[in-house]
C-alpha cells in the first residue's frame, strides 16, 4: 500500500509541473491573429530583440501558412518556440503593440507558440546547412545564446563543435527554467534543428578538464564563450550546511530532471532573493507541496528584479513577500534540520556605487521565521576560472567586449549571452542571448570574409 501511495504522489506531483498556459485552438488562434493590423514600420518589430517580422508571420497565420509563420519566426530567432513561451512579451512586443492605446494588444506570445507548435508537431525540415566552409568553430555552452551562435554559423556552412558540461544539451532552457513555463522537449526539439544542421555537441564534456584551452584554440579557428552562469553564491551566514537549504538552480534543476521530491509536502519554506530564479523557486516549492512559502528580500518591491508577470504569477500560486528583510542565521535542531531563519528588518539608505539605495539593518528589529527549508536564490555565481583560462579581460566574471563584433581581448576567441552581461550592461533575457548569439555568428562571418579577401 505504501509503495502505491508514493506512486500516486510522485503522479499528482509530475502533474503539477506539466506546462501551465494551454495552447491556442485553431479557432482561437485564426480569430486573433484576423485581429492583427498588419501594421506598416511595426513597433513590435522594432520591440522584438531578435526582430521577427510579427505582422508578417500573424497574417501567414491567418492565411493558413503555417510552416511560412514558423519559417518567419525561426529566421529570425532559432529559438522562437522556447520564446513564445518565455519572452516578457507584455514588456517587448505586446507592450509596444498600438491595440495598447484601443483594446488590448495581439497575444503575439501565444501566436507565435501556436506557430512554433505546428512546427514540432510536423517536423517540418525548415532549414538546410550552407555551402561548406573550411573554418572550424568551437562553442562553449549550449544555452541560448550558443544554440543560436551554432545555428547561424552552420547555416552559413561552417563546421561547428558545442562543448556542453552537463549530460544533455539545452542550457537555461533545459535546466533552469521551470518545466511548467518551459517543457523539456521543446527545448529538445530546438536542440535537434541544430544537429540536423550538422552541428555536433559533446556533451559531459568539461573545458579545461576533458579538453584543454590551449587544445581548443589551436584546433579551432574560432571560439565562442557562451558559458552562462554557475551555481548560486552562498548566503554568507550560520546554518547553511544544515539539511533542509537548497541552492536554487540546483533545486529548479532537478525538478527539469523529473527528480521531485516530496520532502517538501506540508513544510514551510523561505526563498531568499527577489529575482525570476528565486519566483521559479517559490512557485516550485508550492507545487511540490509546501503549506506556506514567503519570498524574503532585503529591499522593496519597486526593487526587485522579476519580471512583473512572475511576480503577480508568485502571488496567484499563494507565494507571500517579506519585504525589506534579511536573513542573519537559518537555525537547525540538533539533528541537523532547519527549523527557522533568523532575520533583520532593514530600511533603504542613500544610493550605493549601482545607483540603488542601499539597504541598512535596522537596530532591534531581529526577528525568527519558522520554516522548514530555504531555498537560496541570491543570484549566480561566474565561471571566473574558465574565463581567466582564456587569458581574457573581464570584471569581476563579466567578460570585456568589443560592443561591434563582440570580440574579446583575445581577438580568437568571442562571447555572448550571460557571460557578459552584468555590470549595468544589458538585460539578461533569453531573446537577448539569442540575439547576441546571431550577433557572433555573423561577426565571426564577417571576420573570415575580410581575412580571406585580404589574403
Amino acid at each position: 500500500m505504501a509503495m502505491i501511495h508514493d506512486k500516486m504522489i510522485a503522479e499528482k506531483l509530475k502533474r503539477n509541473f506539466e506546462e501551465l498556459e494551454p495552447a491556442l485552438t485553431s479557432y482561437e488562434a485564426m480569430e486573433e491573429a484576423n485581429r492583427c493590423l498588419y501594421c506598416y514600420d511595426a513597433a513590435c518589430i522594432k520591440a522584438c530583440p531578435t526582430s521577427i517580422d510579427i505582422p508578417k508571420f500573424i497574417k501567414k497565420i491567418a492565411s493558413g501558412n503555417l510552416k511560412g509563420s514558423a519559417l518567419t519566426i525561426l529566421q529570425a530567432n532559432p529559438l522562437g518556440a522556447s520564446c513564445a513561451r518565455v519572452c516578457p512579451t507584455e514588456e517587448l512586443c505586446e507592450g509596444a503593440c498600438v491595440l495598447n492605446h484601443q483594446s488590448k494588444p495581439i497575444d503575439i506570445g501565444r501566436l507565435q507558440r501556436y506557430a512554433t507548435d505546428w512546427a514540432m508537431a510536423s517536423s517540418a525540415s525548415l532549414f538546410k546547412k550552407g555551402a561548406p566552409q573550411q573554418k572550424q568553430i568551437a562553442i562553449v555552452g549550449t544555452g541560448p545564446a550558443g544554440l543560436a551562435a551554432a545555428r547561424e554559423l552552420a547555416c552559413l556552412g561552417y563546421q561547428v563543435t558545442m562543448y556542453e558540461a552537463e549530460e544533455q544539451a539545452g542550457g537555461l532552457g533545459r535546466y533552469g527554467i521551470v518545466a511548467f513555463r518551459l517543457p523539456n522537449d521543446v527545448v529538445e526539439w530546438e536542440v535537434e534543428q541544430i544537429t540536423n544542421l550538422g552541428v555536433k555537441i559533446r556533451t559531459n564534456t568539461v573545458v579545461g578538464q576533458h579538453i584543454s584551452v590551449e587544445e581548443m584554440l589551436s584546433r579551432y579557428d574560432a571560439v565562442v564563450l557562451a558559458v552562462g552562469m554557475g551555481a548560486v553564491p552562498n548566503l554568507g551566514i550560520k546554518g547553511e550546511d544544515l539539511t533542509g537549504v537548497y541552492d536554487a538552480i540546483s533545486f529548479i534543476k532537478d525538478t527539469k530532471l523529473d527528480n521531485l521530491t516530496s520532502d517538501l509536502i506540508g513544510k514551510r519554506v523561505a526563498v531568499i532573493g527577489a529575482g525570476n530564479t528565486a519566483i521559479d523557486g517559490a512557485t516550485s516549492a508550492i507545487r511540490l507541496g509546501a503549506s506556506n512559502v514567503k519570498i524574503l528580500y532585503r529591499r522593496t518591491e519597486e526593487e526587485m528584479t522579476a519580471y512583473e508577470f512572475e511576480y503577480e504569477f508568485a502571488k496567484q500560486e499563494g507565494v507571500q513577500f517579506e519585504w525589506l528583510t534579511a536573513p542573519v542565521k537559518i537555525i537547525g535542531n540538533d539533528d541537523g534540520q532547519v527549523v527557522g531563519i533568523e532575520c533583520v528588518k532593514m530600511m533603504l539608505g542613500e544610493p550605493g556605487a549601482d545607483g540603488r539605495q542601499k539597504p541598512i539593518p535596522i537596530e532591534g528589529s531581529e526577528h525568527v521565521i519558522a520554516v522548514d527549508a530555504v531555498i537560496k536564490a541570491i543570484g549566480q555565481s561566474r565561471y571566473t576560472q574558465l574565463i581567466e583560462a582564456f587569458d581574457l579581460k573581464h570584471e569581476w566574471g563579466v567578460v570585456t567586449v568589443n560592443e561591434e563584433t563582440l570580440q574579446t581581448s583575445n581577438p580568437k576567441v568571442f562571447a555572448c549571452g550571460d557571460v557578459i552581461f552584468g555590470n549595468g550592461q544589458g538585460e539578461a533575457m533569453v531573446v537577448t542571448a539569442v540575439q547576441q548569439g546571431k550577433d557572433v555568428a555573423l561577426n565571426i562571418h564577417n571576420v573570415f570574409q575580410a581575412t580571406s579577401q585580404s589574403v
